[in-house]
């Protein structure tokens, strides 16, 4: 084994996945933290607002049960320092009462300041509250505010001015308590919906992961073959969909690699083969010039016998040679080709077959002329077997056209046609051989050739006899129209 052979063999190291926290889990695990801080905001702001409407009512409320106190004691006198402390209990720099129309300052301390806003609870518009508190709770805090609202479900109104700081230095309480407290529905939600994904989906997609890893690192274990799982869900049916395809991937590599080795030892006995029988024909040929009347009955059966397992070993050979085969495409003339296998197979009516070259000698092909003669010799050979085996005599005809940057190519003759076993494996080697004692390569050679020209191939259906082939070869595409040279 050679050193290059030696490095080929060595498996290579598995590359390993990302970690728990390096992979879809941390992704999931920073984006459900997100989503749900993004959430709490969106749900803050209305929540601040009612946060701010509810402090504000309780003031109010607190306000209106010390003033209808004092508006009742009134009559009895009530010290005027007493009730100054019970009403601003209540948070307030004033409070007045207003009913039947009427309004009555209960109770003030000196006011030097503006007010700066107005607010009736009663009256208080969803979107304009949450502004306000947004404002309030990054802007506010020094200003002086009214707020009034109606007591209860009485006709009286209880009006109040306060200085916002106490409003605002709640509504900062309030905001941090929300934000922690989001802060921890968030940690413990991420923490739930990782280890639940981590254990339903992503540790299934890490399994999967570190089996083609591994299957990539060394396809020829089978240990390395994921073990699929039960299951009917989309996981469980791409874990046995993935074992599945690395089992046959492994069978077909095997296959592939067994085929290379036999194709390798056919080749080098297909060489040696190919001389013996050289050699044989040769002796093969001065038989013929023997007068012995036994010698001349059997002579022509082993001369065509061993050119047949010549011409074989040499369409294995073309075959094994296919994958090396790099096209010099140019633009070239269809006609001298044609003329060439008419010459190539001997076809010049003298035994019985015919030859008719039906292409226009001024019609180009873009392709290379050495593979396309290779596709005509090989068609217009089996049409020449076929009609030799007859005995009958017949016509090849070879014909063509261009058709939109595309050469259509016909070889047809009028022999008895393909057999229903050459029909069903068409193009296949060693199975689609168009006579018997073929190998059915020279189709297969033929379409390998015109798909590398990026052409297609095919048997025409029709109705007359014989056999007819079709086949395409397009012009290369170029930038700015026209060949490539």
């Amino acid at each position: 084994m050679s050193r290059s052979e030696g490095k080929a063999a060595r498996p290579r190291a598995i590359r390993s996945g990302p970690g728990l926290f390096a992979g879809l889990s941390a992704k999931i695990l920073t984006l459900t933290m997100l989503f749900v801080l993004l959430a709490e905001v969106v749900i803050f702001v209305p929540s601040i607002s009612a946060m701010r409407l509810r402090w504000l009512e309780d003031r109010l409320s607190a306000a209106a049960a010390a003033g209808i106190v004092i508006d009742a004691l009134q009559p009895a006198d009530l010290p005027e320092k007493a009730r100054d402390e019970t009403l601003m209990a209540a948070g307030a720099r004033a409070i007045a009462l207003r009913k039947e129309g009427m309004s009555q300052l209960l109770a003030s301390t000196p006011i030097t300041q503006p007010i700066d806003a107005v607010y009736n609870l009663a009256e208080s518009a969803p979107l304009d509250e949450m502004r306000t508190a947004l404002w309030t709770l990054l802007f506010g805090g020094n200003r002086l505010i009214r707020a009034y609202g109606p007591v209860g479900d009485s006709a009286m109104v209880i009006d109040m001015v306060l200085e916002e700081t106490a409003l605002r230095d709640a509504m900062l309480v309030y905001a941090r308590d929300m934000a922690l407290l989001s802060i921890l529905i968030s940690l413990i939600t991420a923490t739930l919906i990782f280890f639940a994904i981590d254990r339903i989906m992503i540790g299934r997609i890490r399994k999967l992961t570190q089996s083609m890893l591994g299957f990539a690192a060394d396809p020829g274990d089978p240990a390395r073959i994921l073990a699929p799982e039960t299951g009917a869900d989309e996981l469980s049916i791409a874990s046995r969909e993935l074992s599945a395809m690395q089992t046959n991937l492994q069978q077909t590599l095997e296959q592939q690699r067994t085929l290379a080795e036999l194709g390798l030892a056919v080749s080098k006995i297909n060489h040696d083969m190919r001389n013996i029988l050289a050699t044989a024909q040769l002796l093969s040929d001065r038989l013929s010039d023997v007068e012995d009347p036994m010698v001349k009955s059997f002579a022509p059966k082993l001369i065509r016998t061993l050119d047949r397992a010549v011409g074989y070993t040499g369409e294995v050979l073309a075959y094994g040679q296919m994958s090396a085969t790099v096209l010099r495409r140019a633009l070239i003339p269809l006609l001298p080709l044609v003329i060439d296998v008419r010459d190539n197979l001997g076809l010049d009516g003298t035994g019985g077959i015919h030859f008719d070259g039906d292409v226009d000698p001024g019609l180009m092909v873009d392709a290379d002329g050495e593979q396309l003669f290779r596709v005509l010799h090989n068609l217009a050979r089996n049409a020449h077997q076929a009609l030799f085996s007859e005995g009958a005599g017949g016509l090849i005809r070879i014909s063509a056209s261009r058709q939109d940057g595309v050469v259509v190519i016909r070889v047809e003759d009028n022999g008895p046609g393909l057999a229903l076993k050459a029909r069903e494996n068409l193009f296949s080697a060693f199975r689609g051989a168009a006579r018997s004692g073929g190998t059915g390569l020279g189709l297969a050679i033929a379409r390998d050739l015109v798909i590398a020209h990026g052409g297609t191939i095919r048997l025409v259906e029709r109705e007359a006899r014989g056999t007819l082939f079709e086949f395409t070869i397009p012009d290369r595409e170029v930038k700015g129209g026209g060949f490539e040279n």
